[in-house]
């Protein structure tokens, strides 16, 4: 029987496996298999997500790599919760030496700052709003069973959904996620988020993430949240999102006009045990 040292992290609920490359190398299996064993919730550790360090990538290119994995073994370009727990723990165990880092993803170089109250401020990049590249292929509106939603695709190096409502955000995400999540509008699937605006500076947001399902929390989509609601003039540059695991703030100084500004994710990162995994 092989024992894997791993740690289980969560970012406002949103929670991950998190284990070294020499341990993943122990258990002689695929990343994409370890990922569904680890994160099953009855068999396994239970967890939205597994996260690798690559410690392999060069100084020129960024400080550090991952490997990130869905709990069903598919690969996510990002995962802004995700990267927050990341975050602090490469710092936690001097894999990097700096507070304020970058690290290569699938969505391209991303920049975390270990904040002095425990919280991670990520920068997330710029939203990508072409359709092509989203990728997105159809209608601002669409028609899910009964219902008929107008909506806004944004991706964060992975793609969103974002629907404004003023019904119950959860059970819309618990009902109609799943049938969004594979439209074929969207062509790699899709995350999609249900919101509903509390104030100029404050939303509610349900999530039914791409490869998932329901999740506490989803820093890409909440990112990709706010800016729809920038570009729908719906709120303020700086958000208040309130998700099932707790809150974020979300900034934005970009426009429909200027849109390639950075977006900065703020939020929580906690440890919750570390443990010798009996595979």
């Amino acid at each position: 029987m092989t024992s894997l040292k791993i740690t289980k992290m969560q970012g406002c609920g949103n929670d991950f496996v998190i284990l070294e490359y020499s341990e993943f190398e122990k258990s002689g299996m695929s990343m994409s298999a370890l990922a569904e064993k680890l994160c099953d919730r009855h068999f396994g550790i239970g967890a939205d997500g597994m996260i690798i360090p690559d410690t392999s990538i060069s100084s020129n290119i960024a400080d550090i790599g991952w490997y990130f994995y869905n709990s069903d073994g598919t690969t996510a370009q990002m995962c802004g919760n995700g990267m927050r727990c990341f975050a602090r723990y490469v710092y936690d165990k001097k894999l990097v030496s700096k507070k304020e880092f970058s690290v290569q993803t699938l969505a391209g170089i991303i920049k975390p700052q270990i904040q002095d109250d425990g919280t991670v401020r990520v920068n997330m990049g710029t939203p990508i709003l072409e359709d092509a590249k989203i990728p997105f292929n159809g209608e601002r509106k669409v028609q899910l069973n009964d219902k008929s939603f107008d909506i806004t695709p944004v991706s964060m190096g992975n793609p969103h959904c974002i629907i404004f409502t003023e019904e119950d955000p959860m059970f819309l995400a618990e009902n109609y996620g799943p049938l969004m999540e594979k439209h074929p509008y969207f062509p790699e699937k899709t995350n999609t988020e249900f919101v509903k605006l509390i104030s100029k500076d404050e939303i509610d947001m349900r999530v039914y993430e791409r490869g998932c399902g329901i999740t506490l929390a989803c820093g890409t989509g909440a990112c990709a949240s706010v800016v729809a609601c920038i570009l729908n003039n719906l709120t303020e540059q700086t958000v208040r999102v309130n998700l099932l695991g707790g809150s974020v703030s979300v900034e934005w100084s970009g426009t429909s006009e200027n849109p390639n500004e950075n977006i900065f994710l703020i939020g929580p990162a906690q440890y919750s045990f570390t443990a010798d995994y009996m595979l």
